[in-house]
């Protein structure tokens, strides 16, 4: 939608905004009250030991004046809310957890890029059984097993996250086994059958609509990562792993029939004051893939993609705590629309804000089709606060194929494969530490020649994203 075509909060509207600030601003007058510590829910209802009540709400509001994408025009804006409750089961060698999640958004409309990235109306996150033993295969190791719908993080986040920005959250129904050495490595085996978030038309999503979330048989991915720490020196981390997604169409499922096999290393050290650090990720990805969903296509695709990301920085020991980085990202894209291959790079189920800039209405680049140089200064101007400016150029790694965020692309490679320059400046600031705090950022993106100049652009040119929000935790 142009902006002014922006509504004005009608009384639905201002009721939730109002009605969430409220419920923020009582428990932040609750948690400022307590002795002591962040007020939380099994100290407030005196609940056992076994039992653990916790959770969160957030609500955000965001506006992006300049339209990149080329189904839209204009700006656009939203509000998004989302409450996570757990409810946590712990005994010495067993547990149950599970967790609801309520995603839900106000002032987008017919012009807005929505999805179920930002919808997800009163739905069961997680809902497991934890197993946990101790010294098994080697003295010290532990060892849990979880079983039933879960969340999950592994390695760096960039293939398989837990998301944090984004409004809604991947889950998946199966098995993780997570198994670590006393000292040495780590292991995390699972197989499992992801959430697929529902409904997912736009008019649903528009109003907030709820249909129960559900897993197919025919969807699968499983897969290890296994990690070592002070691998070779001291501080030094290293991981490998290997993930593998195998689907079909099922029932109401379309799907691009995609196998592929995603073996991956990682070479990192964390940072620490006065202190390089580095991240190196190297990852190739192979199999099979249709080219669309549709259920008239049937044509295989070879599949063969890679991916790596090269980071190098500096914290220095010194007030604010100076880190600067030095950031570079290839990801391949489809070299020839017209070959029987498929070489865009496929990030599975991975996380991008902390990379490529904030997500929600604006989520401008992802690991796909690009080749990103970067640079990033992080600061700690006090306790509570932490700031963090970065730049990133972009080109596509494939002049033939699609920007994909924003659906322009010349199959041709005649326009010019500059996309654009990316500024983005953010704050976070733990007004209460671990109960109440604020989030927020601008993120700016200067038009290049791919964005003026593809062949389906219609007067796309630089874009504004900003974005607030307020987060209790309790």
């Amino acid at each position: 939608m142009t902006t002014s075509d922006y509504p004005t909060c009608e009384c639905m509207c201002k009721r939730k905004v109002l009605g969430t600030m409220g419920m923020i601003a009582a428990l932040a007058g609750t948690a400022l009250s307590a002795d002591s510590g962040p007020w939380r829910l099994n100290e407030a209802f005196s609940l056992p030991d076994w039992f653990q009540l916790s959770g969160s709400t957030r609500v955000r509001y965001e506006t992006l004046d300049g339209q990149f994408r080329s189904a839209y025009e204009g700006g656009d804006q939203q509000l998004a809310f989302r409450t996570l409750l757990e409810g946590r089961v712990q005994f010495e060698n067993w547990g149950l957890v599970g967790e609801f999640q309520d995603s839900r958004q106000e002032l987008a409309d017919e012009g807005s890029p929505i999805g179920t990235s930002m919808v997800n109306t009163t739905e069961l996150l997680q809902a497991y059984i934890q197993l946990k033993a101790e010294d098994l295969l080697q003295e010290g190791s532990r060892t849990e097993l979880r079983l039933g719908r879960q969340t999950m993080d592994a390695g760096s986040r960039r293939l398989i996250a837990r998301n944090r920005f984004r409004n809604t959250l991947n889950a998946f129904d199966g098995a993780v086994l997570y198994w670590k050495a006393k000292s040495g490595p780590d292991l995390q085996l699972f197989y499992l059958q992801p959430v697929v978030r529902r409904p997912s038309e736009s008019p649903d999503l528009l109003d907030n609509e709820g249909l129960e979330d559900r897993s197919y048989d025919d969807f699968t991915f499983w897969g290890v990562h296994a990690g070592w720490k002070d691998f070779i020196r001291d501080k030094n981390q290293f991981e490998t792993y290997l993930y593998v997604l195998d689907e079909s169409d099922e029932g109401d499922l379309a799907t691009k029939d995609r196998e592929l096999y995603t073996p991956g290393l990682r070479f990192y050290r964390k940072p620490a004051k006065d202190a390089w650090d580095y991240d190196v990720e190297l990852v190739v990805q192979f199999g099979e893939q249709r080219s669309s969903k549709s259920a008239s296509d049937v044509s295989d695709l070879d599949h063969w993609a890679q991916f790596a990301h090269l980071e190098f920085g500096y914290t220095g020991d010194t007030a604010w705590s100076p880190r600067l980085a030095l950031l570079f990202d290839y990801a391949s894209g489809d070299e020839d629309p017209d070959d029987d291959e498929s070489n865009r790079f496929d990030t599975l189920f991975g996380a991008r804000r902390f990379e490529h800039g904030p997500t929600g209405i604006y989520g401008s680049f992802a690991r796909s089709n690009i080749v990103s140089p970067g640079i990033s200064l992080k600061l700690k101007p006090s306790a509570k606060v932490q700031t963090q400016f970065a730049y990133r150029a972009y080109w596509l790694a494939s002049d033939t194929d699609a920007w994909t965020t924003s659906g322009l692309r010349d199959s041709s490679g005649e326009t010019d494969r500059f996309v654009g320059q990316q500024v983005e400046a953010r704050l976070k600031w733990d007004i209460l530490p671990g109960n109440l705090s604020a989030d927020m950022g601008l993120a700016y993106l200067f038009a290049g020649p791919f964005i003026h100049d593809a062949p389906n652009a219609s007067g796309q040119g630089d874009s504004t994203y900003a974005y607030t929000s307020l987060s209790f935790k309790f």
